[in-house]
């Protein structure tokens, strides 16, 4: 079985957030999404999960 790369895992899961209303997925800091401060760009809202991995 092949192993994971490093590299690839930090583009694919580092700072990865979804949208809980639409799904839509963007790369924003950490600190930011528990502030409140980011809004999605697609629908507005302010509710974010991170991306699980599989």
């Amino acid at each position: 079985m092949a192993t994971k790369m490093p590299a690839a895992q930090n583009r694919l899961f580092k700072n990865m957030f979804i949208c809980k209303n639409c799904k839509h997925k963007m790369k924003i800091e950490p600190l930011k999404v528990l502030q409140g401060k980011v809004k999605c760009r697609k629908c507005g809202k302010r509710d974010f999960r991170v991306i699980r991995k599989k």
